[in-house]
């Protein structure tokens, strides 16, 4: 390792070590590529063509990042005990003042992280190949999941339903065409839950793909 350092002198005659550049330099630089290279793969043509959620495309992309750096930086320390509370700070981000996110976009989130710590602490005993079949393996394994063989993701949404007239089995399709027809959703299934008479609602929930929507901005609790 070469360090060139500059010393600065203060008026108290003491002396403080700068460098300024070493050759981590350049393991830094190529970490970093082979860490945005596959956080793209997976953030930009796995996961966005199946979502289309922007906002979670600018989360999972500065996420991958500062844990990225701040790995690289704490390992850089060797502090074991430093290291410990930084990766617990990345992970109780996750539930930093923020609404609830789907399932999905939970494990989409937690994969971007593990990805970036695994390319951030990988050392010297661990070759490139390695590093490239950890990534890769994650990678073919959540594409074959997303196009191979989760062809569909069933979606549910919980509503209120208003006519109780139509919740008998033999009124079932009928029922069906209402709902479709009052939500604009293409539904595959519904169930009833909770039947109120007192008031004559009860609450339905609907089954759907959100890929056979006209409309594809329907988002509930998906179904794997």
């Amino acid at each position: 390792m070469i360090n060139i350092s500059i010393p600065l002198q203060t008026s108290a005659d003491s002396v403080f070590d700068v460098t300024w550049f070493n050759t981590d330099f350049y393991t830094l630089l190529f970490r970093l590529g082979v860490n945005l290279l596959f956080l793209t793969v997976i953030i930009r043509f796995l996961y966005y063509p199946k979502t289309k959620r922007k906002d979670y495309l600018f989360t999972y992309y500065l996420i991958g990042l500062i844990t990225f750096f701040l790995c690289f930086g704490l390992k850089k320390l060797d502090i074991d005990t430093g290291m410990g509370l930084g990766l617990f700070a990345i992970f109780g981000i996750i539930r930093y003042r923020t609404d609830a996110i789907e399932i999905k976009e939970m494990t989409y989130l937690f994969l971007i992280i593990g990805i970036s710590v695994v390319n951030a602490l990988a050392s010297n005993k661990i070759s490139v190949a390695e590093m490239a079949l950890i990534n890769g393996v994650v990678i073919g394994m959540t594409y074959a999941l997303e196009n191979l063989w989760l062809l569909k993701h069933e979606t549910r949404k919980t509503i209120t339903y208003d006519r109780i007239d139509l919740i008998t089995p033999d009124k079932y399709q009928e029922m069906k065409q209402d709902i479709e027809k009052r939500t604009g959703i293409t539904i595959s299934r519904f169930e009833i839950g909770k039947i109120d008479f007192l008031r004559d609602v009860c609450q339905v929930y609907i089954f759907y793909y959100v890929s056979d929507q006209t409309v594809s901005d329907y988002h509930g609790e998906t179904l794997e």
